[in-house]
């Protein structure tokens, strides 16, 4: 027990010393898209609507902190920023098109990176976190038989390359998938719940700065 104890005092110690750790501020923009792979159809008390997702790509923002700890050529680099999203829904009641809706999302992004450096290019991966901070307005409105619910913690993963420039200055584009369903799901006076949409994904561009 005693040498096991020394064994960690002595990692603990030993870590600051071999390790680099930088603390720095980023910000970028995303498109994000989701896919349904066929209209949904739902009976509220007004009638029979018919909902699909639009497929054309989104614009968001997002920007926050991160922390990067280096040692021995593998960095971790966690982060937590605040990003926002948003899809557009087309949406028919007994056959007659109604208006456009778009959602929008502000959530909080947690993304933990791993990754290693060729020459000055960098090459990470790791699991990203969602948690949604805010709920959009209701996909169909002014409806008593239908309710709008949204997932308040979704899981997925990012995947990328970066570039550091005179050793402050970073450049990143990554992918980000989905583990599960996206936010959206619509339960009707039986309580029945029809998840709209497939899983999303994005590409995301961001440039930071090292401190």
């Amino acid at each position: 027990m005693k040498k096991l104890l020394a064994v960690i005092l002595v990692t603990l110690i030993a870590i600051p010393i071999f390790a680099q750790f930088k603390v720095g501020l980023k910000a970028g923009v995303s498109t994000n898209s989701i896919t349904m792979n066929k209209a949904v159809a739902l009976t509220g008390q007004a009638g029979s609507y018919t909902v699909e997702a639009l497929s054309s790509s989104k614009y968001g923002f997002h920007g926050g902190l991160f922390l990067r700890l280096t040692i021995m050529g593998v960095y971790i680099q966690p982060e937590v920023l605040f990003a926002t999203s948003e899809n557009t829904y087309t949406v028919n009641l007994n056959g007659t098109k109604l208006p456009d809706v778009t959602q929008k999302f502000n959530n909080l992004s947690i993304p933990v990176m791993i990754g290693v450096k060729l020459g000055p290019v960098r090459i990470n991966a790791g699991p990203a976190a969602s948690m949604a901070i805010t709920t959009p307005k209701a996909l169909i409105e002014n409806d008593q038989n239908l309710k709008t619910l949204y997932n308040k913690m979704s899981f997925g993963y990012q995947a990328g390359l970066g570039i550091d420039l005179i050793r402050k200055l970073t450049v990143d584009i990554r992918y980000e998938g989905s583990l599960s369903k996206y936010q959206t799901q619509i339960q009707n006076a039986a309580n029945t719940k029809v998840s709209l949409d497939n899983r999303p994904n994005a590409f995301l561009f961001s440039l930071g700065l090292m401190f």
